[in-house]
This record gives C-alpha cells, sequence and structure tokens, in this order.
C-alpha cells in the first residue's frame, strides 16, 4: 500500500500493448518478464516474493521491479446498482507486456530458475524466465 496517493480513486485506463520502461535485467542475472498485461494485486506480488525468499534462505538478492499503486474500488455486497463507485478495496500494479517484475541473483542457475517458475505461478498473467 502506498504511503501518499494524489487521489483516493482512479479511473480504470487502458493497458498498453507493450511496456517501453522496465524491460531489461538491470540489477540481477535472472529475472521473471510479464509475457501478457493484466492488473497484479500486492497479494500476489507478496506471494511471489515469499515463494522466492524460501529458495533464498542460503544466500543471494531479490529485487521487485513492480510497486501496487493503483487503487482498486469495490462496493460492498447486496449493494444496489449506481451511488458511484465504491470504497478502495486493494492496489494493484498495471503490468504491461515485456515488463520485468522480479529479479535474483547469487544462487545458483537452476535454484533461480525454478525460484522464479514458482513464483510466476502465483502471478495472474502468464510469465517468462529471462536471464541477463
Amino acid at each position: 500500500m502506498p504511503k501518499k496517493t494524489k487521489h483516493r480513486k482512479w479511473h480504470k485506463g487502458r493497458n498498453k500493448k507493450a511496456s517501453f520502461r522496465g524491460t531489461n535485467v538491470v540489477f540481477g542475472s535472472y529475472g521473471l518478464k510479464a509475457l501478457g498485461s493484466k492488473w497484479i494485486s500486492s497479494r500476489e506480488i507478496e506471494a511471489g516474493r515469499r515463494t522466492i525468499i524460501r529458495y533464498l534462505r542460503k544466500g543471494g538478492k531479490m529485487w521487485i521491479r513492480i510497486f501496487p499503486n493503483r487503487p482498486v474500488t469495490k462496493k460492498g455486497d447486496e449493494t444496489p446498482m449506481g451511488g458511484g463507485t465504491g470504497s478502495v478495496d486493494h492496489y494493484a500494479f498495471a503490468v504491461d507486456a515485456g515488463r520485468i517484475i522480479y529479479e535474483i541473483d547469487g544462487i545458483e542457475e537452476s535454484l533461480a530458475k525454478e525460484a522464479l517458475k514458482k513464483a510466476g505461478g502465483k502471478l495472474s498473467v502468464r510469465t517468462r524466465v529471462v536471464e541477463r
């Protein structure tokens, strides 16, 4: 959750076809790249982080290249139609195709690829493990 936002509720907007920024592995040796456009919730990002941390117990470093800054609203159950948008329910990040989500360095190749593949299974977007 962001500490401060300029606007409490955002319009939905549209996802682009491909990402222009954050498409290269910069910090680590291996990265997890999104193949499609989707909103990734903060819970999904955290689930992937926990999965990767299990493999990094012995050593290594991880970078999360995205931050959930987009508020997602939801109306209460059994609320009639109309009355505007609901209150903020959770936060998400709009991932475009080609964006790097996680990066890993400091562990051997097989472990890094396995960790990123498992983390990709926690996300709602198709992913691919890439090298620097």
